[in-house]
């Protein structure tokens, strides 16, 4: 289900010039600690850092069955993996309609740790407001997803509960702005040389109640197929890949209190819409499967594998009569 799309903007920044001319600006000093620890005073950036924003594609009216997505299931959260030979791997960020505007604060949930361990989108981001570019990952109610490639991982942060490492509780959410100085250092792990990664930055509707609407699942799933898609077009700019990767997990299901079975079917719908060749689902741990165990059951039950021509509206109509309700908040 090719889709022929064109970015609404794209900018290709030297990474070290990137750095230099737009510094980060940090509200919070463990951030900075972060910062000081991943890039000391004389680090060199590598290479070329480029940024794009997208339009919404239009959801297509059916359904093909011949051209599913490999879905893999994987306990863990995201590794940032090197990528194998003429495979093109994307990460998501779990964005705010404003892409990267928190990375300075005390906020430490999945969009600003993706910020920390890879300081140059912090940079990018003071370049982006700088030159009136647009940063809007939503727009007139329409998704518009912002893909990032080759921007360096120059450091890891564990934010696992450790006893001996001062973290108790770890330091996910508001528990890293709590952290002490050591305990930061503890958990920083420099990279020596930096990674690479890609990064596909779209947000899920936030704080809805009750059940879930035909708009809400329309839209999810646009905005997810949308993203996906931008991801695949973008991966053959400089690259003839063997394989077009995205690596996600329980998009929009913390502090927006997202339903994360609904998160899941609708992702891996939009999976096998765009085309892409596999989506690296990672929940985290086994409390995870329940989900996608009733996401694979209800899959099963509309019967994609066997139906070559779908129409998309009735596969709308089943997951809606499954009555899914929103979540709530987990605070942070």
């Amino acid at each position: 289900m090719a889709v022929e799309l064109q970015p609404l903007e794209r900018q290709t920044f030297n990474t070290q010039q990137l750095v230099n001319k737009h510094p980060p600006r940090f509200e919070h000093p463990c951030k900075q600690l972060v910062y000081d620890i991943a890039c000391p005073p004389g680090s060199m950036h590598q290479g070329e850092l480029v940024f794009s924003r997208w339009p919404a594609c239009t959801l297509p009216e059916h359904f093909d069955g011949r051209q599913l997505c490999l879905i893999e299931i994987r306990e863990d959260y995201f590794g940032y993996e090197p990528s194998a030979h003429r495979i093109v791997d994307w990460y998501l960020n779990f964005a705010h309609s404003d892409v990267f505007a928190f990375y300075g604060s005390r906020l430490m949930a999945q969009d600003e740790m993706q910020v920390a361990e890879h300081p140059a989108l912090a940079s990018l981001r003071e370049a982006l407001v700088t030159l009136n570019l647009e940063t809007a990952t939503v727009e007139n109610n329409q998704p518009t997803p912002i893909l990032v490639q080759n921007v360096e991982r120059r450091c890891g942060i564990a934010i696992d509960r450790n006893q001996d490492q001062y973290r108790p509780e770890g330091l996910y959410g508001n528990r890293f702005s709590q952290a002490s100085d050591e305990a930061i250092r503890l958990a920083t792990h420099v990279l020596h040389p930096p990674t690479i990664t890609n990064i596909l930055a779209i947000e899920a509707p936030s704080h809805g109640y009750g059940r879930y609407t035909m708009q809400d699942l329309r839209f999810i799933l646009q905005t997810a197929y949308s993203g996906f898609t931008a991801a695949k077009t973008a991966s053959f700019w400089k690259n003839n890949p063997d394989e077009i990767v995205i690596h996600t997990g329980f998009w929009g299901c913390g502090a927006y209190g997202g339903n994360r079975t609904v998160m899941t079917i609708l992702q891996w719908l939009a999976a096998h819409l765009s085309g892409i060749h596999r989506l690296v689902y990672h929940i985290g741990d086994a409390s995870g499967q329940s989900a996608c165990h009733t996401a694979q059951m209800l899959l099963h039950e509309i019967g994609l594998s066997e139906r070559s021509n779908a129409p998309l509206q009735e596969i709308f109509d089943i997951i809606y009569t499954q009555k899914f309700e929103w979540g709530e908040s987990d605070g942070n």
